[in-house]
């Protein structure tokens, strides 16, 4: 899979406070990499390095194995800050002062993007009458002119109200399957769960852990099962020497073992052959509140 963005040890000073501390990571093609951490953490700082709006003290990147350069910025759609279009202008016309300015695609690209965005029905009305989740469509619509392989995005669902957030989860869901490599920095956990493909967690300017979703949140695996006789099933694995939590409320068991080592074949082969036959088994990973919450506060 080709790298589409790779940082080498980039660190940021604002005076004495470090924004960021030697931040290295690789995004792959095709993904949905989300940058998290708390507001403070470098999130908008790294956006900014890399789309060579600000400079770095030191350290390095590159987008497509070439350094970054403004040629290259060109070729990348981004939204860094709240989007200002004219208020009593339509959606196409916005654009079209966007792409005149930008250089970014052409006229006939226009309602292309609208398209992609679900806005074309609505590209008459004026943007004063757009909703906040229809006027973050727009911003998007206004990155994706040129047809850029890559969008990177800052907190691309801020200030939205809960069907605005949905909306936009959706479109970057759909982005990603049309082609193009998402990256977005985001303090909401529900929002890179719900989304992302890989991650990356900074905190204080620091770079706790990167790879893929699953591999960050999956710390442990936690095996949930239920039987007949949950006392009996407890017993057994205790016996065995697992770690067992026991909710006798939901009517079931949760092992927790080592990442990765979980076999549920076996798990219900060693049940039945002692005599417990299950009626629930299901492997579960921990939430990403969980493990960001252990991440940041060691």
């Amino acid at each position: 899979m080709q790298t589409v963005l790779s940082l080498q040890n980039i660190s940021k000073n604002y005076g004495s406070v470090k924004a960021l501390n030697g931040v290295s990571f690789d995004v792959p093609e095709g993904s949905v990499f989300g940058i998290l951490g708390p507001n403070g953490s470098g999130k908008t700082t790294l956006l900014g390095i890399v789309m060579d709006v600000l400079k770095p003290r030191s350290g390095a990147f590159s987008w497509f194995g070439e350094p970054g350069s403004p040629q290259m910025r060109r070729k990348i759609g981004s939204l860094l800050e709240t989007p200002n279009f004219y208020t009593y202008l339509s959606a196409v016309d916005n654009l079209k002062i966007t792409q005149a300015i930008s250089g970014r695609g052409s006229k006939q690209d226009i309602d292309e993007v609208l398209k992609k965005v679900k806005l074309y029905e609505r590209r008459r009305y004026r943007f004063s009458s757009y909703s906040l989740g229809m006027k973050q469509r727009l911003a998007i619509a206004a990155a994706l002119l040129g047809n850029p392989k890559v969008l990177v995005l800052d907190e691309p669902t801020n200030g939205l109200d809960p069907v605005g957030i949905a909306e936009i989860r959706q479109l970057i869901i759909e982005l990603r399957d049309q082609g193009h490599t998402i990256i977005m920095a985001s303090h909401l956990l529900d929002e890179v769960e719900k989304v992302c493909t890989h991650v990356a967690i900074l905190k204080s300017g620091n770079l706790l852990t990167t790879g893929h979703v699953e591999e960050v949140l999956m710390d442990e695996d936690i095996v949930e099962m239920g039987a007949p006789d949950l006392a009996a099933l407890a017993a057994f694995w205790q016996k065995n020497g697992e770690q067992v939590v026991v909710d006798e409320k939901a009517g079931t068991l949760q092992l927790v073992m080592a990442r990765g080592t979980a076999r549920l074949d076996e798990i219900n082969r060693r049940c039945f052959e002692n005599g417990i036959a299950l009626h629930h088994l299901l492997l579960k990973k921990k939430r990403l509140e969980a493990r960001f919450f252990e991440l940041t506060n060691n």
